[in-house]
């Protein structure tokens, strides 16, 4: 008989939680989600603060955009206005929809769900801090044969004079009212999709970020091209730049900037990274490894240094990404509890990290799959780079000047494909397709040997025949 209240007892009900918990209960397995009180809702920072309100708040700032375009297509009459309003009504709605279908799923799975913050007191138990039925603090105790904690990430704002009037990017979804005036300091892509969007919404923002180029990490030459696209719009970026302070005054946030000058604003959203949500776990003393920021350290089975204890997700830092920690769930659920019944013989591939594809859902957007130009040069010496820069076809009538960049890179010795960049329209969708390919290892040969569809922007991925340049590793 088993001596636990549950097989697995899981902390956080974010992407990674909600899926290891179904996966695992759909096993057989007797399983627990807690999800802490006030949180924002099942899904995690993706469904209720991150990818899908960022979204939908993408979508709403492509139609002030078409509306323009469509004149030169022949539309005519009075713009349409934003009702900032009725955008957040009808995006609330949205995610209180979705927070509905994951608790659905989960109980339908035989999933027992718990709301309170969840304390570690050994190996095999844990606390949950809960109100009462009458509203007084309430605790009750659980065992379980093994512990996940999947508690993912939250907005981390530096310590400056003025921090009090910063918003973290969950706090800016509901800002009130619209801000005309907008500051972001970041350069990482949450802070480029959100200056984007509440460009494109209507907003004037000036974007701030210390480093020589945004969006650190990703391919040099897209980096700087969608730089160059968003100042082309309108967008006030500026590079090697940083904010003093902040003091509110009655015509609104007054940001000292570190060349002397002043910037009157609205509000002040600072995107400068995440940190792990470890606090009050209980790690420290029952002696979890954690790292310099306090994220939890795993092996390749997402096991720490206490056995029974288990992390997937953004609370282990490795990649910080949606498909990443669902990958990883489904990972650590096959190692536990055995393949999946539905399909018998297959088992999920630990994560290529070199292969996740992803996207910046800035306009235009900007989509990767695999290697930099710098990376694949450091890690494979010779390799070939093929570039094309054009003029989408919808802007030959649209009056927009905006340019689309492609590019692939491919390793001369065994002609495989080993990066696929874009910063253009529908990017993200285009590339996912790619990375597919890219995930069997195919090669230039086999790009060249597929039929383009005519006259898409993707197409010209299968039309490249002659290199930019070739580079060596120096």
């Amino acid at each position: 008989m088993n001596p636990y209240d549950f097989d697995l007892f899981v902390i956080g009900g974010g992407s990674g939680g909600v899926r290891a918990a179904r996966m695992a209960a759909q096993r057989g397995a007797r399983v627990a989600l807690a999800e802490a009180s006030g949180q924002a809702g099942l899904g995690g920072t993706c469904v209720n603060a991150g990818c899908i309100p960022k979204k939908l708040y993408g979508y709403a700032a492509h139609y002030a955009t078409a509306q323009r375009e469509s004149q030169g297509y022949g539309w005519e009459g009075p713009a349409a206005r934003l009702n900032w309003a009725t955008l957040k009504a009808n995006r609330a709605r949205e995610l209180a929809r979705l927070n509905a279908v994951y608790a659905d799923m989960l109980r339908a799975s035989g999933v027992t769900l718990l709301e309170g913050s969840a304390r570690l007191l050994d190996p095999h138990t844990l606390s949950l801090a809960s109100l009462n039925a009458d509203g007084s603090p309430g605790q009750r105790t659980f065992s379980a044969e093994r512990i996940l904690i999947a508690t993912g990430a939250a907005p981390f704002l530096p310590h400056f004079q003025g921090r009090e009037h910063a918003l973290s990017s969950t706090e800016l979804f509901e800002i009130e009212p619209f801000p005309q005036r907008l500051l972001v300091v970041g350069g990482g892509y949450i802070a480029c999709e959100l200056a984007s969007i509440f460009h494109g919404l209507g907003a004037q923002v000036t974007q701030l970020y210390r480093g020589e180029q945004i969006l650190r990490g990703f391919d040099d030459e897209l980096r700087h091209f969608l730089a160059a696209e968003l100042l082309k719009q309108g967008l006030d970026l500026r590079l090697q730049a940083g904010v003093l302070s902040l003091e509110r005054h009655a015509d609104g946030l007054h940001a000292a900037l570190e060349d002397g000058n002043t910037l009157v604003v609205d509000a002040a959203l600072y995107a400068t990274g995440r940190r792990p949500n470890v606090q009050g776990l209980g790690l420290e003393a029952l002696g979890v490894a954690q790292g310099p920021q306090g994220e939890i350290v795993v092996d390749a089975r997402y096991q720490t240094s206490v056995p029974s204890v288990y992390a997937v997700g953004d609370v282990t830092a490795q990649l910080q990404l949606t498909p990443v920690a669902l990958a990883q769930a489904m990972r650590m659920v096959e190692h536990l509890y055995g393949p999946d019944p539905n399909r018998p013989g297959h088992s999920s591939p630990a994560p290529d990290f070199d292969l996740v594809p992803t996207a910046v859902f800035t306009h235009p957007c900007l989509a990767s799959v695999g290697l930099s130009e710098a990376q694949a040069r450091q890690r494979y010496g010779q390799v070939s780079i093929y570039r094309s820069e054009f003029r989408a076809l919808r802007h030959t009538l649209s009056g927009s000047s905006e340019r689309t960049l492609i590019k692939l890179i491919v390793h001369d010795d065994t002609d495989r494909v080993l990066g696929l960049h874009m910063v253009g329209a529908e990017a993200g969708e285009i590339v996912q397709g790619f990375a597919v390919a890219l995930q069997a290892g195919a090669t230039k040969a086999v790009f060249d040997a597929t039929l383009g569809i005519h006259p898409t922007a993707a197409e010209e991925f299968v039309t490249l025949r002659t290199p930019l340049r070739r580079a060596a590793t120096p």
